[in-house]
């Protein structure tokens, strides 16, 4: 299925529907501590950031505004997030027929924390079609949208960057495999997937945006057939 030689997907948002409930909680939060962003602000700037990253803009935005955050207030979100987590998370439709249906390796480059990666996997019954080829941001220096995660992802599997497909649902990681010299599928399927979602894929190099797992397999398929 399709010309490429490696598949590789974002967690959140692509693999599991954990983007709707994270941004939910974050804002509602956040909105309480006096910062507020309308949400196409919030999902273009900060979806797809390693965790550290993402907290260290709040904090820089936070201090700009003269406003004094909770000194745990990462640590108080992400434990707002886990209970959701743990009760309501699920993987999105599609993904086990998109995986077991591609011809090539196929790993997982994620923003989250590996032990929080590892979790929300085997949450979602996920974690078999994945087996080692499992990246976090952890394992770099730079997170998305630097290209350093992608790139360790496509050396791991033995796989060139060229011959490599990233799907992803955010700008920060659309820019990222741009930038690792990868081809870039947008997905919209997810929760969180506002109305101007795909036009900002698109404008931030997606090549294809699909709304679902069996979209995106169908065009592989289709190429492959094709090819």
């Amino acid at each position: 299925m399709s010309g490429f030689g490696g598949l590789i997907l974002d967690c959140d948002g692509v693999l599991v529907d954990s983007e709707t409930i994270a941004i939910h909680i974050e804002q509602e939060m956040l909105s309480q501590w006096g910062l507020d962003y309308d949400r196409e602000t919030y999902l273009s700037r900060f979806v797809g950031l390693a965790n550290r990253d993402y907290h260290a803009q709040l904090q820089a935005d936070a201090d700009d505004a003269g406003i004094t955050l909770p000194g745990d207030f990462a640590a108080q979100m992400q434990d707002a997030i886990w209970v959701r987590f743990e009760s309501d998370l699920i993987s999105l439709p599609g993904v086990e027929s998109l995986v077991r249906g591609f011809s090539g390796p196929v790993a997982v480059a994620s923003s989250s924390e590996t032990e929080k990666l590892a979790r929300k996997l085997s949450l979602t019954g996920l974690s078999p079609l994945f087996g080692e080829h499992v990246f976090s941001a952890d394992l770099v220096t730079n997170g998305k949208p630097a290209p350093d995660l992608f790139l360790h992802a496509a050396q791991a599997i033995g796989i060139s960057p060229a011959a490599c497909l990233v799907i992803e649902d955010s700008v920060n990681g659309i820019r990222a495999a741009r930038a690792a010299g990868m081809t870039a599928f947008g997905y919209t399927g997810g929760g969180h997937a506002d109305a101007g979602l795909r036009g900002r894929l698109e404008s931030a190099g997606a090549e294809a945006v699909f709304a679902s797992h069996a979209d995106i397999f169908s065009a592989l398929s289709y190429a492959g057939a094709q090819g």
